[in-house]
């Protein structure tokens, strides 16, 4: 039988996973990861309360429950690099780190010297892996999820064959309906009360508050793209590519379409077609596969999140290990720091950071 470290978060999620591992027949071992917080009720990834509902969930799925902590490892490569990457005028995404880095670096790593075969997330995701019958020899796949409003493959580019070798996503063939419908059926109903997280996790209002809680104000100058001077900001991390709210300039709407880091400039514009561009470059950028594909590439680019998939080209290899890539239409608010994540079909090839 094998042996399924499951993290468990609290939530649905997680806990229909392992329920779903055990209907299968794996051994699962439930755990909980305490995380790095400013406030004993910042981190929702973590609070008290949600450790509880992990105990009373591996109490009622009957399974063996540990806790791993990794706050000092946490603060240090998540949140230290969230702040780091901010101060330098660029817009990070602490999720993709803490993926790589925490859930399945660390906790991977650990599970694995425990004796475990495998390691599991709530992640809506899907991986060739189950497909292969846990061949070692087969190159493991990584797709899109069945339902599309929650597929979580965009955070997941950083994975390589190692860590996709070791790792079950549960949840990748369901709906978020038919998920909720099977927390009632394995007796887990009381969490679709649970209140959903939201921003990043380990800020207790929102980014803005914390960023002001640990960054210093630093005032620079507001210009208009013709370089008019037409007001003063308080620091450059306060802003991201795209952003309108909280400009408090007169005669806008405003939008944040450039920053001068050099010179501590924020450039703003009342055009926001500005914000559109057919062009740009990645770096540091991780092939699922392991293997760099021949370029040119046509592809299809999430450039965030909750963007849509865009027609694009991977044109050329640049110097340092970057990739020029051009879009067929112009998209809007590229942001520098934010992850660009490459799909072919379902599939998620690779992705990088956008420079």
């Amino acid at each position: 039988m094998k042996t399924v470290v499951c993290a468990i978060s609290g939530g649905i999620d997680s806990a229909v996973s392992a329920a779903l591992l055990k209907e299968a027949g794996f051994e699962v071992v439930g755990v909980f990861m305490r995380f790095w917080t400013d406030s004993p009720r910042a981190n929702r990834c973590w609070s008290r309360e949600a450790e509880l509902r992990a105990r009373k969930i591996a109490k009622i799925l009957k399974m063996p429950f540990y806790v791993f902590n990794f706050e000092k490892e946490f603060k240090k490569r998540v949140v230290d690099y969230f702040l780091k990457n901010y101060q330098k005028g660029i817009t990070p995404n602490p999720c993709v780190v803490c993926n790589k880095e925490i859930k399945f670096g660390l906790m991977l790593e650990k599970a694995l010297r425990l004796g475990a075969d495998f390691v599991a997330t709530g992640h809506y995701a899907k991986t060739s892996l189950l497909s292969l019958r846990f061949s070692n020899k087969e190159k493991i796949k990584l797709f899109r999820a069945k339902d599309k409003n929650k597929d979580q493959s965009y955070f997941l580019w950083r994975l390589n064959q190692r860590q996709l070798k070791k790792i079950l996503f549960p949840l990748g063939d369901y709906r978020r309906r038919e998920v909720q419908e099977l927390a009632k059926y394995f007796g887990l109903g009381f969490l679709l009360k649970v209140r959903k997280s939201v921003e990043v996790c380990f800020a207790r209002k929102n980014i803005d508050e914390f960023l002001k809680k640990h960054l210093k104000e630093k005032p620079g100058l507001i210009m208009d793209p013709e370089g008019r001077v037409i007001g003063e900001h308080k620091g450059l991390w306060f802003y991201t590519i795209g952003q309108r709210r909280k400009i408090r300039l007169p005669g806008g709407p405003w939008w944040v379409v450039n920053k001068n880091q050099r010179k501590n400039i924020l450039i703003v514009t009342k055009n926001e077609k500005d914000l559109l561009k057919k062009k740009m470059v990645v770096k540091k950028v991780n092939w699922i596969s392991g293997k760099e594909p021949k370029i040119p590439l046509e592809v299809k680019t999430k450039v965030r999140y909750l963007s849509g998939l865009a027609q694009s080209q991977i044109i050329k290899k640049l110097g340092r290990g970057k990739f020029l890539v051009e879009f067929k239409r112009a998209q809007r608010a590229i942001t520098p720091g934010q992850s660009a994540v490459f799909y072919q079909g379902e599939e998620v090839i690779g992705g990088g950071i956008i420079c």
